[in-house]
C-alpha cells in the first residue's frame, strides 16, 4: 500500500482528528490513528470507545488498500516540524511504515487496522432522527450555553447540553443549579422532534474541529449521535437520564426591569469582584432608578470595594446580591451594548438577555442570587 500527501495538509488533519484522543486510555491501541486507504481517499480515525472521529482526505499516487494504526502523538510531532512538501507513505506486508520526502526517511512499526475497537452500536431504523443544519446554528447553541454546563457527578444529566429538537427549531440548555441558559435558534427548520444531552467533550470537538465547514448532517439514535460533514465524521455517546424541565425554573413574571450598558457594568464588577471573599464571591448590589452601587469585601484580609453604574431601573430600591464569576460569565456570553435584566426580589432568580436577539435566535440566562444580610 502507497499514497503521496501534503504534509501540512495530513498535519491539519491529524491535529483535528487527535482532539478525541485521551492523554489515558485503557486500550493501548487508542494511542493510534486508524488509517484506511480506499481508492484516493485516506481516512483518518481516533477514538476513545465513547467518541470517534474520522477526516477524509485526498490523496495521489495511491497504490493498493488497507488499513493500519499508526503512533498518534509521534505522528503529529513529526509532521509539526516537517516542511511544507509532498511526502510518502509505504506500508509493506509486515506493517513496517517508510515515511519519505526527498530530504529524509522516517521507519516504524504500524499495528494491524482490524484491531482498532469500534463504538457504533447495530443501527436501528426505526429509532432514528435525521436533519441538516448549517454549522453555525450548532456552535452558536455550543457556543452560548458550554459555560453553564455543570460538573457535579451526583447530577450527571446536567453534565450536558440538552438539545430540545423540534421541527421548527433547536432549543440549547445547560444548568449547573446556581446558573440556567437557554439558547433557542430556528435558523434552519429539521423537521423532526427529539432530545439528547451532549456531554461537554463532543461539544468541545464540534466547536473545534467542525468551524470551517458549511452544514453538518446529524442522526440522533437512542445511544449516540452522528455529525457528518464534506470533510469528519463524528460519533459520541450521550449522557443518559432525563434533564431537568428548564421551562419550569424559568421566571414569567419578573415586575422590576433594568437596563444597563453591558461592558461598564462588566468592568466594575471585574474590578469588585477583586475585593470578594474567594469562598463564595459574593457582589452585593443596590439597585436605585438611575444608579447601581456595586460593593464587595473580604473580612479576612480587612478589604473592600464599592462603585456606581449608570443604568435604568423600574422598580423600588432593591438590594441583591450574586456571585461575582458568575456574572462575568454571563456578561462575557452576551454581545450586546446593552443588557436586560429583570427581576421580582432578593431571593429569586435574575432573568438576564440580550438588548436585542440575532435574527433566529432567542437568548435567555437564569441566574441564583446570594444571601445578603445588609448593604
Amino acid at each position: 500500500m502507497k499514497f503521496n500527501i501534503p504534509s501540512k495538509t495530513l498535519y491539519n488533519y491529524v491535529s483535528s482528528v487527535s482532539k478525541v484522543i485521551n492523554s489515558k486510555n485503557a486500550l493501548a491501541i487508542l494511542n493510534n490513528f486508524l488509517f484506511s486507504l480506499e481508492g484516493d481517499i485516506l481516512t483518518i480515525t481516533a477514538s476513545d470507545l465513547e467518541n470517534t472521529l474520522s477526516a477524509r482526505v485526498p490523496v495521489t499516487e495511491a497504490e493498493g488498500e488497507g488499513k493500519f494504526c499508526i503512533d498518534a502523538r509521534r505522528l503529529v510531532d513529526l509532521l509539526k516540524e516537517m516542511p511544507d512538501q509532498g511526502i510518502t507513505f509505504e506500508i509493506n506486508s509486515n506493517l513496517s511504515v517508510e515515511i519519505t520526502y526527498p530530504s529524509g526517511n522516517y521507519s516504524l512499526i504500524a499495528l494491524n487496522g482490524n484491531e482498532y475497537p469500534s463504538n457504533k452500536d447495530a443501527d436501528d431504523e426505526l429509532s432514528k432522527l435525521e436533519f441538516c443544519c448549517p454549522t453555525k446554528q450548532i456552535i452558536d447553541g455550543i457556543d452560548n450555553t458550554l459555560f453553564a454546563v455543570g460538573n457535579d457527578d451526583l447530577r450527571p444529566q446536567m453534565m450536558g447540553i440538552l438539545w430540545d429538537i423540534k421541527p421548527d427549531a433547536i432549543t440549547f440548555v445547560a444548568t449547573d443549579t446556581r446558573k440556567l441558559v437557554r439558547y433557542r435558534n430556528s435558523l434552519s427548520a429539521p423537521g423532526v422532534e427529539g432530545s439528547c444531552i451532549l456531554p461537554i467533550k463532543p461539544a468541545t470537538v464540534l466547536k473545534n474541529v467542525f468551524a470551517k465547514e458549511e452544514s453538518i448532517n446529524v442522526t440522533i439514535e437512542p445511544k449516540s449521535a452522528t455529525f457528518n460533514s464534506e470533510s469528519f465524521t463524528f460519533n459520541c455517546r450521550f449522557i443518559k437520564g432525563n434533564f431537568p424541565d428548564y421551562n419550569r425554573v424559568i421566571p414569567t413574571n419578573n415586575p422590576y426591569k433594568l437596563t444597563i450598558d453591558r461592558q461598564s457594568l462588566l468592568c466594575a464588577v471585574r474590578r469588585v469582584g477583586m475585593f470578594v471573599d474567594p469562598g463564595h464571591g459574593l457582589v452585593k448590589f443596590k439597585l436605585t432608578p438611575n444608579e447601581i452601587i456595586l460593593k464587595a469585601q473580604d473580612n479576612n484580609y480587612q478589604t473592600s470595594a464599592w462603585e456606581s453604574v449608570p443604568c435604568d431601573f423600574t422598580g423600588d430600591e432593591m438590594i441583591i446580591g450574586f456571585s461575582a464569576p458568575y456574572l462575568i460569565e454571563i456578561f462575557n456570553t452576551l454581545s450586546t451594548n446593552d443588557i436586560f435584566i429583570s427581576l421580582s426580589d432578593p431571593s429569586r432568580p435574575g432573568v438576564f438577555v440580550p438588548s436585542e436577539n440575532k435574527e433566529g435566535s432567542d437568548l435567555l440566562m437564569l441566574l441564583m442570587p446570594m444571601t445578603v444580610a445588609d448593604f
